[in-house]
């Protein structure tokens, strides 16, 4: 069975510069792997995971069980058990990741912090003295800081459910200056105190990042985290002011490069001989922040600074979630990072990658340990 599970894997194994391990021979834990321009590979069942169980999955999304799917990628101890691509994406495709661009703006702002650019205390609106103006102006909006933006409770009333003639919906389709869209639109609540998805106030971090660098947020992305950690072409949807990237979900990225970004906060943040982002602003960033402000599926939910984080056992699974069912796992228990591409159009397409992540990959794991 394992060695048909390899079959879609052979041309691309053919090309790669790493040769897979051999079969049966014994692989090591992968804490000090990081892979070069390509992934070291090796059948499912050496990396301690159930092959059988494995290839059903596959099976049922190219049956179509799981009809929206376009791309899955399971990397287990450092080596990549399967990589596989459907109803026409490649590997070569970077694909839209919808609000998992959220998780990779927690990264590029922990870095920033890492380097001393700002503090996560800091006040949102001191880094926009250009806006002399701002509407609904008040004390509570005066206070907003970047750990009440980072973890959705700063206060600011930037509604994106129900999204036709949302504030999100009008800034995806204007011309106009983003932030000043954002930072306008009035409170609801005082920081720190209510929970409520917002990408507007996320889309205003690449300011913070913009007038505390003096570097587009996209090209701080691509110095400080990307080429550090090899990831190939991306693309990010801009607007104004200053072509600002964004940060909400305008990210592309291929569905390898979305599992580097998993291995990176896997190994907590480390790449090699390089601390990219702090082991401290992994911990923070990826801590319970707020209690179950959502339930994915059957499971109950829990938020930190723009990450989401799951049950497993008495453990976490460290989660990004974009629409139309983009997904990134990472699940320290297993040493495993699942990175998974879709185009779903359907709520089940969005949430397919959680029910098979729960009820197909992580019993592969348990079963076979």
């Amino acid at each position: 069975m394992e060695r048909i599970r390899l079959l879609p894997f052979i041309a691309a194994l053919i090309a790669c510069s790493t040769p897979p391990a051999a079969p049966g021979e014994k692989l090591d834990d992968g804490k000090n792997y990081w892979p070069a321009a390509t992934w070291r590979t090796a059948a499912a069942a050496d990396a301690g995971v159930d092959a059988t169980r494995l290839e059903n999955l596959l099976k049922k999304i190219r049956s179509k069980q799981y009809a929206e799917v376009h791309g899955l990628v399971i990397v287990k101890n450092g080596y990549v058990i399967a990589e596989e691509y459907f109803n026409g994406s490649s590997a070569q495709q970077a694909h839209e990741m919808q609000s998992v661009t959220k998780s990779v703006t927690s990264l590029v702002m922990g870095i920033a912090i890492d380097q001393g650019r700002f503090k996560i205390t800091d006040k949102l609106l001191d880094f926009f003295p250009e806006y002399t103006d701002i509407h609904n102006m008040d004390d509570r909006k005066r206070a907003i800081t970047l750990a009440s933006a980072l973890s959705m409770q700063s206060g600011i009333n930037f509604y994106e459910d129900p999204y036709p003639g949302s504030p999100l919906d009008q800034l995806n389709n204007s011309h106009d200056d983003w932030l000043r869209i954002v930072l306008d639109e009035p409170m609801n609540a005082a920081p720190g105190v209510l929970w409520q998805y917002n990408s507007g106030v996320v889309i205003s971090l690449g300011g913070v990042i913009f007038n505390s660098t003096h570097i587009n947020a996209d090209d701080f992305a691509r110095q400080n985290l990307f080429d550090p950690i090899g990831v190939g072409q991306t693309f990010w949807y801009k607007g104004q002011p200053n072509n600002l990237p964004h940060m909400g979900g305008g990210l592309y990225l291929r569905a390898m490069d979305l599992a580097r970004i998993g291995y990176l906060v896997l190994r907590k943040g480390r790449w090699g001989d390089r601390q990219v982002v702090s082991e401290q602003w992994i911990a923070s960033s990826t801590s319970h922040i707020v209690r179950n402000p959502r339930t994915f599926g059957s499971h109950p939910t829990d938020y930190g600074y723009l990450w989401w984080i799951m049950p497993l056992d008495d453990t976490d699974i460290i989660t990004a979630s974009g629409a139309k069912g983009q997904w990134l796992f990472v699940i320290p228990k297993y040493d495993m990072v699942v990175a998974v591409t879709s185009g779903g159009t359907t709520f089940n397409g969005y949430i397919d990658p959680v029910n098979f992540l729960y009820s197909e990959i992580l019993p592969a794991v348990a079963t076979s340990r």
